[in-house]
């Protein structure tokens, strides 16, 4: 059993629930300076009562900040991450290029979140990124967001081909990935910041994401309480999207790494695709059929225990399945 795993650590909240001194956030890393140089003090109590309560799994689920509460944040974008180039597949973060899609989501810790979505095959992912979706402060931190006084969710930006991989490819391991029936959490992870969502760009999003959540919900035989989100909803806030820190960008591809993962894969499959398709239309039909086959997901499909930080970094190959 993994006691404590959630963050912030332990002892920083124990110190806060003896203290109505300030306490401090500190980031899943095995980094000493990363931790030193992102470490932030707050002096909430309130915050102080909440985390305590989300640790030791009291006062039910927890609730999400309203905007008018929400931490003011900042016009300054996130340090480092203009030219970024993601660890694996060597591209720019922020870059889309021509013809390419985005999808947002958040489902969980989002180090293995991503790492899931980095290792699909087909080369048709351009590139992952790790940030705070779905939130109403701007340019928030991590510290921040761990507060629950952002609003923001953990989320993966995914930039993606879509003639080489499909929108549907990328919705079905988000399902699957992890536990979507779980309101404000993953596993011991706890709190508005581990929500899942998927948040969409257009017409044609929103509907494949919202007959799949109900041909899942009938797979699992369980409500989905995913929040599911126009984009467009959040530029009120400045913007759906926000990056997270350099040093959690691909963070399970980088040595010392530490192998964490809070989402709770139900081992459930995906009905097929032709048997929820939300489009008449043969052209968007066609449009949005997936391109990983069968073949792949009995081979590579998401496992109970978020197996997904055990695998190899590298995408995975065609020829394995």
């Amino acid at each position: 059993m993994k006691i404590f795993s959630s963050r912030p650590v332990l002892l920083g909240v124990l110190a806060a629930a003896s203290s109505t001194a300030t306490f401090a956030f500190v980031p899943r890393t095995t980094s000493a300076a990363a931790s030193a140089s992102s470490t932030r003090s707050f002096v909430s109590s309130s915050t102080e009562r909440s985390m305590i309560a989300n640790i030791f799994g009291l006062g039910g689920d927890p609730k999400l900040v309203t905007p008018s509460a929400a931490l003011p944040g900042r016009s300054q974008k996130m340090a480092n991450i203009e030219g970024l180039r993601h660890a694996v597949l060597g591209n720019k973060l922020e870059e889309v290029p021509d013809g390419f899609k985005v999808a947002v989501f958040a489902n969980g810790c989002f180090w293995g979140s991503e790492k899931g979505i980095w290792r699909l095959p087909l080369g048709g992912v351009h590139s992952t990124a790790i940030g705070y979706c779905a939130g109403f402060t701007p340019n928030p931190t991590y510290e921040e967001a761990c507060s629950g006084k952002t609003g923001h969710t953990e989320g993966v930006r995914v930039v993606y081909d879509p003639e080489k991989i499909g929108f549907v490819d990328i919705l079905r391991w988000f399902w699957e990935a992890h536990d979507p029936c779980s309101g404000m959490g993953q596993g011991n992870d706890r709190g508005s910041q581990y929500r899942s969502g998927f948040y969409y760009f257009d017409d044609e999003q929103k509907d494949l994401i919202e007959a799949s959540k109900g041909a899942y919900e009938k797979a699992l035989s369980k409500d989905i309480t995913t929040e599911i989100a126009a984009s467009s909803d959040y530029d009120q806030y400045g913007g759906l999207w926000y990056f997270g820190e350099p040093y959690h960008q691909q963070y399970l591809a980088k040595p010392g790494a530490r192998p964490y993962c809070s989402a709770q894969p139900k081992g459930v499959s995906l009905p097929s695709y032709d048997d929820w398709c939300p489009f008449e239309s043969e052209e968007l039909r066609e449009k949005h059929r997936p391109k990983l086959p069968e073949s792949f997901w009995a081979k590579h499909a998401p496992k109970k225990g978020c197996s997904v930080v055990s695998e190899t970094n590298d995408p995975i190959s065609e020829s394995s399945y």
